[in-house]
């Protein structure tokens, strides 16, 4: 293999780590051939795949991306169930690289024995003698606590042997055992006591709970504070216990989850196959079909199953009505008709199992999704609206202001369906003079961008997207005829989702289902999240930066830089004066004071912010309740600072003159 295609297998593979969910799951390295050559679990998958790719490497990992070829994914539900489905699938496949790293131990179950007066212990062996078995459980100290919680509550026999004796042992004069071996108790009330057990360890244990919590609260009231300690611990391993397993739940039958996910006419099917107890397959398969959701699921069906893949007694499956057909087709083929069920409200380990299902599908509808692109879209859209050019460079514009202040404009570039945020682009628009017309606002953001690049020479987009209808269509296509421009440009209104292409009488409808649609809203609520989120951080700024401009030492460059780096007041408040002064390189007096201003800026804030609550829950607001409230909006910019996803370093740092 030459170094070319190397370093594409390389950086193919550290696309899936990249594209991979922030998910607890299992991970799988295949090699040339798909076969599993590694499983590995990980809290946070894409975190653990990314390890792969940084720093230095050693030799088994250098071995791993040498002989690695493609990586899947299984999400599950929390560490716990990677540890036990990591472990069933190496033990399962084999693979290469886990044989001299795995010990191959096997968790802890308990076991409830067959017969009459059965024992209740903690084992790491499976006996097929018609005992019931409850876990695996990882969590081996709340395992111990809830077994000895059972062993106060319920007086179970402990001898190995159940034999005959003339006198009961030392356990039954502690109150912990029924003596069976002596006659002291009926068959059925042992069994009462074994039925609340089985309720127990299956997470039927919300009476028992508000019992011990009772109990738990007495002691406490009593002033008994270690009794009442002991009693909580033993609430949270009864709880720890009651968590659903989707990947090891004892459970002999055959069964297969079925879930789905889908977008337009893509959709993808997870197949979770239980047996014997254990998650023994995942199987991940897409579609692209035209039919009803209930008709595409049938169809699936009819195609996984077959003589090499037969189906088991049970297949669960979300909301969904079988048909006759549908179990003509399992009789005719397989000789009998699996139960096809949707699990009741109840049915916690169900439910969790398809709940799992569906989040693998969403998560490789994504992957595929992903995988497409935007080509398909873009194509549409073309078609569409009878673009000249096929749309890989779209630019979006949207306005905001408050009350005609702190007007800005902003511009978002998107690249083959994505944000190509270096090109983005922000504008404090100048023409307006405090006036609120959304129509000279574009046409000032559109006149600034493109006679710059017409000017300089450089290329224009293949579509131009306004946010608004008509009048903000025809306001951006007067400057482009003023500049001489041959470029497309359509406009998105908000209310009915319409396309408004210029000087058109009527505006285009999409199915809102079309990806051609999907791919202009992306365009428009990103260009709206960057306008609004520059509007707020002008808002902000100018209402505070006097606060540091007016100490002694600090200017308005050095009060904007404060306030860049820190992104708000509470922030610099928060700082020690020696980080302040080394960060900003100020002196360590200079820190001071601006802490100490800040933080009396603050408490005047919050002063005037109660004063104008209690305004407003007056009959009338006083003369100065106008100023109040510019100064509680202000309040909320600064809350607007800490806006999830928004990077303040990438996007913030180009502003058109």
């Amino acid at each position: 293999m030459n170094h070319e295609k190397i370093s594409e297998k390389y950086d193919n593979l550290r696309d899936s780590a990249r594209n991979t969910p922030m998910e607890p799951g299992v991970y799988i390295w295949r090699d040339g051939e798909s076969r599993i050559i590694y499983v590995g679990k990980a809290r946070i998958l894409r975190n653990r795949l990314n390890s792969y790719f940084g720093g230095s490497k050693d030799v088994k990992t250098a071995a791993l991306i040498r002989h690695g070829r493609s990586i899947e994914t299984i999400i599950v539900s929390n560490e716990y169930e990677a540890l036990l489905l990591e472990n069933t699938l190496i033990k399962q496949h084999n693979p290469k690289y886990n044989i001299s790293l795995k010990d191959g131990k096997t968790y802890p179950v308990v076991r409830i024995t067959a017969g009459p007066f059965p024992r209740v212990f903690s084992t790491r062996h499976i006996v097929q003698d018609g005992s019931l078995y409850f876990g695996p459980f990882a969590n081996v100290q709340a395992l111990n606590r809830t077994l000895a919680m059972i062993e106060k509550l319920f007086p179970l026999r402990k001898c190995r042997t159940l034999k005959k004796r003339e006198s009961p042992c030392m356990y039954h004069h502690i109150n912990r055992c029924l003596a069976p071996c002596c006659g002291r108790v009926e068959e059925a009330a042992y069994e009462s006591h074994i039925e609340r057990v089985q309720k127990l360890l299956a997470g039927e244990n919300s009476a028992l709970v508000l019992e011990l919590t009772e109990q738990m609260h007495e002691a406490a009231r009593a002033l008994k504070f270690e009794e009442a300690a002991d009693l909580r611990n033993v609430i949270q391993a009864v709880e720890s216990l009651a968590e659903n397993n989707s990947v090891e739940d004892m459970d002999p039958e055959s069964r297969d989850y079925i879930a789905w996910a889908l977008d337009g006419i893509f959709t993808c099917f997870s197949v979770l196959s239980m047996r014997g107890g254990r998650m023994t397959g995942h199987e991940l398969f897409s579609s692209r079909s035209a039919a009803e959701e209930h008709e595409s699921l049938e169809s699936f069906i009819v195609a996984y199953y077959s003589p090499d893949r037969p189906p088991p007694p049970r297949i669960y499956l979300g909301a969904f009505s079988p048909n006759t057909a549908l179990n003509q087709f399992f009789f005719e083929h397989f000789g009998f008709s699996p139960e096809l069920v949707s699990p009741a409200a109840g049915e916690k380990r169900h439910l969790a199992a398809l709940a799992l299902a569906r989040q693998n599908a969403q998560e490789e509808l994504r992957r595929r999704m992903r995988e497409r692109g935007a080509g398909p879209a873009m194509d549409e859209l073309r078609r569409l609206l009878g673009l000249k050019n096929r749309p890989e460079r779209i630019e979006g514009f949207d306005v905001s202001h408050l009350d005609g202040k702190y007007q800005v404009a902003s511009l978002v570039s998107f690249k083959n369906g994505l944000p190509d945020r270096k090109n983005y682009r922000r504008f404090k628009l100048r023409t307006l003079q405090g006036q609120i017309d959304d129509f000279a606002a574009i046409k000032e953001a559109v006149q600034r961008r493109y006679s710059r690049l017409v000017r300089e020479g450089q290329e224009l987009p293949d579509l131009v997207l306004v946010d608004g209808g008509l009048g903000q269509v025809n306001s951006a296509a007067a400057v482009f005829e003023e500049l001489g421009i041959d470029c497309d440009l359509a406009g998105l209104a908000k209310r009915d989702e319409e396309l408004w292409l210029p000087k058109a009488r009527e505006p285009i409808k999409l199915s809102r289902r079309a990806e051609a649609l999907k791919l202009l809203q992306h365009v428009r609520d990103e260009s709206h999240r960057f306008a609004t989120r520059h509007n707020l951080l002008l808002r902000s700024k100018e209402l505070y930066l006097p606060v540091l401009e007016s100490i002694e030492g600090i200017g308005p460059k050095r009060a904007a830089a404060l306030m860049q780096h820190y992104g708000n007041l509470e922030r610099i408040a928060a700082t020690e004066p020696e980080d302040l002064a080394e960060s900003c390189r100020i002196s360590l007096t200079a820190a001071r004071a601006v802490r100490a201003a800040v933080r009396l800026a603050l408490e005047d804030r919050a002063a005037r912010k109660e004063r104008f609550t209690a305004s407003r829950k007056a009959p009338r607001m006083g003369p100065g309740a106008a100023a109040l409230a510019d100064e509680a909006f202000a309040d909320q910019a600064f809350a607007a600072e800490d806006e999830p996803g928004y990077s303040a370093g990438g996007e913030e740092t180009h502003i058109e003159k």
